[in-house]
């Protein structure tokens, strides 16, 4: 039985074979034959474009995480942004830790939030941007500052979140890319937690979605 998320596509019709004379007989049973098929594609038709016709609409997305702290050696450096946990996956992939690839051309809505903790006394800044194929996506990139900590025993925090269109090629990839002020911003996870019980803290997510298909 199909998913009540599946639309019943009609089956091409099956006529009857002509014979060499007229026969209102033959004629009837393929009216009726086409009769069926345009009522079946008629009620299909009315479910996708109906108020819940997005609830049959299959398109590619991807949700990623991560459950690991991340540093920077240098602040000279570009680090791509890596993940361990893919949450839900249609036609997009993780690959290499960073590479979020995707099987299909398209436009494509990109979503990060990143959990940032900074351990020195002073007001630092980092900066988060995408690749594409391994070269940076030109006026990409964001600029977050961070306030400095709190006490010794007490860094301080940001989530730092962005969204960003962009159109991509079948088998294309993003990175996103991150670089810091001083190595005492890092990019940090936390468990979970007691008094109350709440749920650990990934210290990357990202999720991607397909928008449309390009036009040409």
């Amino acid at each position: 039985m199909p998913s009540t998320k599946q639309l019943l596509i009609p089956a091409v019709p099956a006529f009857s074979s002509s014979t060499e004379r007229y026969s209102a007989e033959t004629q009837n049973q393929n009216l009726n034959v086409l009769r069926l098929f345009f009522i079946k594609l008629s009620n299909a038709l009315s479910n996708l474009i109906g108020p819940n016709g997005g609830a049959y609409i299959n398109t590619p997305y991807g949700a990623f995480q991560d459950s690991t702290d991340q540093t920077a050696a240098n602040t000279t450096t570009a680090y791509a942004i890596t993940f361990n946990t893919t949450d839900y996956t249609n036609s997009i992939t993780l690959s290499n830790s960073s590479r979020l690839n995707v099987a299909n051309p398209g436009l494509y809505n990109i979503q990060f939030s990143i959990q940032f903790k900074n351990t020195t006394n002073d007001t630092q800044e980092v900066e988060v941007w995408f690749r594409k194929n391994g070269t940076d996506i030109s006026n990409s990139n964001n600029r977050f500052g961070m306030p400095p900590r709190k006490s010794a025993g007490d860094p301080s925090h940001l989530i730092a979140a962005m969204n960003f269109y962009v159109s991509l090629e079948a088998n294309d990839y993003i990175q996103l890319m991150w670089k810091t002020s001083d190595t005492g911003l890092s990019i940090e996870h936390y468990a979970s937690g007691t008094s109350p019980t709440r749920p650990a803290t990934p210290s990357v997510i990202a999720t991607m979605n397909f928008v449309s298909s390009i036009a040409t």
